[in-house]
């Protein structure tokens, strides 16, 4: 490879690669050399040292390498999707050995990044291991090359899309919804509180007018009046709000939402997390939601890749981790909300049918009779709708790990 100006430097086969830099004037040759000697005094690639002590730019290297070379250049992209055919078969300590892995595949051509893409061994290699019509080569950094290889080959080939991190991204996304939507049960269970807590007031209301009217109490008509217009108005807004939440959340989160959630986290902790070695004793069988439970332990623990990965794959496990607990805290807190809800109505339906018997036995019969009766059966019917919303979550609650700490 030859350039426009001849410089006093006896370059190496690596730093050779990168004199044009200095026609560039992006080094001096005092610089180019220092940083030759650093490359081989400390064992690191001499693009390593440019990057980190001379700030030279990651683009620049590959224009230089692509001058060099005088072919295309690729950098490393987690997004890129690799087909699975390519991974298959991969030996990743011989490809990080021999600076190469397989990019892309267009139609009959299999595209190649390679650290040194005209050596002749590397493409015999190649042809060897994968096989296509055509083979086209592009130069990359080798810190590049070993991000591919780290990255796409962690799982077995089809089991992610991508990199480890863009997996761990989509599980974690995946959870995040499912808490989302959680979260929405819960605001609407909290919603039919407070419409019972308006019903329940209404109701008190209107008893309480009930008894001024039949105590016969002088001069009290006007608070009898008020009492039942405040009582209807009330009782008849509760009712409303309480019915369209009744008609929209009906469904037990324990027989479909929760199961949905508990599925997506089930299945990031079986890929990422050893479910064999969990660190507590498993005690609960029940439910899958309680088994789920049992499975990730009341602490979060760097999850170690095989083959080692960086930090940042490290911390992206850690936050799936996370993210797992809280998704499973969530739909505990769902099923908690659920069942408040559900106690809510047996409380208040109970509590109104002790206060339609004992009216009606205190006034004895009457034609106010009636309106004790009817709060006997609003009393059963709230009573009723309020084990509709409690049992059907009665097991998995029953089933809820109790936390170590």
């Amino acid at each position: 490879m030859t350039y426009r100006i001849t410089y006093d430097v006896d370059a190496g086969p690596q730093a050779g690669q990168f004199l044009i830099l200095l026609d560039w004037g992006v080094l001096t040759q005092e610089e180019f050399r220092s940083a030759e000697r650093a490359s081989n005094a400390r064992g690191m690639d001499f693009e390593q040292v440019l990057m980190k002590e001379y700030a030279v730019p990651k683009q620049i290297l590959l224009a230089a390498l692509t001058e060099y070379y005088r072919c295309p250049s690729i950098e490393y992209d987690e997004r890129m999707p690799v087909p699975d055919e390519l991974l298959s078969g991969l030996d990743g300590e011989r490809l990080s050995l021999n600076q190469w892995f397989p990019v892309i595949r267009d139609r009959n051509t299999v595209i190649i990044a390679a650290r040194d893409p005209q050596n002749p061994v590397l493409f015999d290699e190649v042809r060897q291991t994968i096989k296509a019509e055509r083979y086209e080569f592009r130069v990359a950094l080798d810190e590049d090359i070993q991000w591919f290889i780290q990255d796409y080959l962690h799982a077995k080939p089809g089991a992610l899309i991508g990199t480890e991190r863009t997996g761990l991204a989509y599980c974690r996304n995946t959870m995040a919804h499912w808490r989302t939507r959680l979260a929405c049960y819960r605001n609407d269970l909290a919603e039919g509180r407070t419409d019972l807590a308006f019903l329940r007031w209404g109701l008190g209301f209107v008893a309480l007018a009930d008894v001024l009217l039949r105590s016969q109490t002088d001069g009290m008509a006007w608070a009898y009046w008020t009492l039942s217009v405040a009582g209807t108005v009330l009782g008849s807004f509760g009712l409303q709000g309480y019915l369209k939440v009744r008609r929209t959340r009906m469904k037990a989160p324990g027989q479909h939402t929760l199961v949905e959630v508990t599925a997506a986290t089930l299945q990031f902790l079986e890929n990422y997390h050893d479910l064999d070695q969990c660190s507590i004793e498993r005690t609960t069988k029940g439910t899958m939601l309680a088994r789920l439970g049992d499975c990730v332990g009341g602490y979060s623990t760097i999850l170690y890749p095989s083959p080692a990965s960086r930090e940042r794959t490290h911390l992206a496990r850690e936050r799936n981790v996370l993210a797992a607990q809280r998704t499973i805290a969530a739909a505990y807190r769902t099923i908690y909300a659920r069942a408040r809800t559900g106690l809510a109505f047996i409380r208040t339906g109970v509590a109104f049918t002790g206060l339609g018997f004992g009216l009606m036995h205190y006034f004895s019969y009457s034609w106010s009779t009636a309106f004790d009766v009817l709060l006997i059966v609003a009393g059963i019917f709230m009573a009723l709708d309020g084990l509709l919303w409690y049992l059907p979550v009665r097991k998995e609650q029953a089933e809820v790990a109790r936390c170590t700490v």
